[in-house]
């Protein structure tokens, strides 16, 4: 069976905490940092990357 390149990956809201987009991105990438909007403070906010278990 062939390995994955890409895994999957939350997008954590940095000024709430909320866990509020499910990604993929490939393995050898850099951790993404993306401005995303954020539903709780009806704005866009910075939201990082943490491992999807």
């Amino acid at each position: 069976m062939a390995k994955d390149k890409r895994e999957h990956v939350m997008l954590v809201c940095a000024e709430t905490g909320d866990i509020n987009y499910y990604t993929s991105r490939s393995k050898t990438s850099p951790k993404l940092e993306l401005k995303k909007y954020s539903p709780r403070l009806r704005k866009h906010t910075v939201h990082k990357e943490k491992k999807r278990k």
